[in-house]
């Protein structure tokens, strides 16, 4: 393939698909990570790849099971009222093999399989941008609100019972915020490129950022440019995008942590 086919009209609805997700899954990924919860990204985006397969096992859209999924796991997730990896782990366990066994059982397995795995961003369609632009808009509208109480929560635990105030609520409303944004990505790159989004920016940033502002610039920045830059190399190397990702933010994000000193 020749560099022009990177701007074949083809790719500008995935492109545009992709570099929404890649900046908003980082910054979601930021509190993931203050709240030790790092695990929620592959434990959900397991359970929403399971929630696809059913879906498509019973006829209806996959996006919708996927979407149906992400809100279960949500709401039983902000109803433990506990923070941490555990629950995210059982829903890793459960998500991998119902997803597994769903796929065994369907004469579209293989395709199935490889979908959950590498992604199918290439094939995206308006349906699944007017859902990332949807939201961006959430997370616009939402975000300082949930951010300044997350931050309050995780600096000063005791302010949200000494207001009167329960913080399942909260949880609740973060919850299902990025098991929505998980839903929307696993559908569009894949299981573990929608982890990788929300883990490893996040992971570098915190490593090299002085403030909690630069660690989101950080965030954002690590995610976007190695989308670019995989997204290009994708298209003229001929191969999936997922893969190709996971390896540019890894990559990437081990060569600049040496160029920082955290302060």
């Amino acid at each position: 393939m020749n560099f022009a086919q990177v701007f074949d009209p083809l790719f500008r609805v995935p492109f545009a698909n992709g570099l929404l997700l890649a900046l908003v899954l980082p910054l979601l990924g930021a509190y993931v990570r203050l709240r030790s919860e790092w695990l929620a990204a592959l434990g959900l985006a397991q359970v929403t790849a399971a929630g696809g397969v059913t879906a498509i096992l019973l006829g209806i859209h996959p996006l919708a099971g996927a979407l149906g999924a992400a809100v279960i796991a949500a709401g039983v997730k902000g109803r433990t009222e506990r923070s941490g990896n555990d629950i995210y782990a059982v829903f890793l366990f459960f998500g991998w093999s119902a997803a597994l066994l769903g796929a065994a059982n369907s004469t579209r397995g293989e395709e199935l399989s490889h979908a959950l795995l590498e992604g199918q961003l290439y094939f995206t369609t308006w349906a699944n941008l007017g859902a990332a632009l949807g939201l961006v808009a959430v997370v616009a509208a939402a975000g300082p609100w949930l951010s300044k109480r997350l931050l309050l929560e995780h600096f000063f635990p005791e302010n949200l019972a000494a207001n009167g105030q329960s913080p399942w609520r909260l949880h609740l409303a973060f919850d299902l915020l990025v098991a929505l944004s998980v839903a929307l990505a696993t559908q569009s790159i894949g299981v573990m490129a929608t982890f990788c989004l929300v883990f490893f920016p996040p992971w570098v940033a915190f490593r090299i950022a002085s403030s909690w502002k630069r660690a989101l610039v950080h965030c954002a920045g690590i995610s976007v440019t190695a989308y670019l830059v995989a997204f290009v190399l994708a298209i003229l190397l001929d191969q999936p995008f997922g893969p190709v990702l996971v390896g540019t933010l890894v990559v990437g994000g081990l060569v600049r942590l040496p160029f920082h000193k955290r302060r």
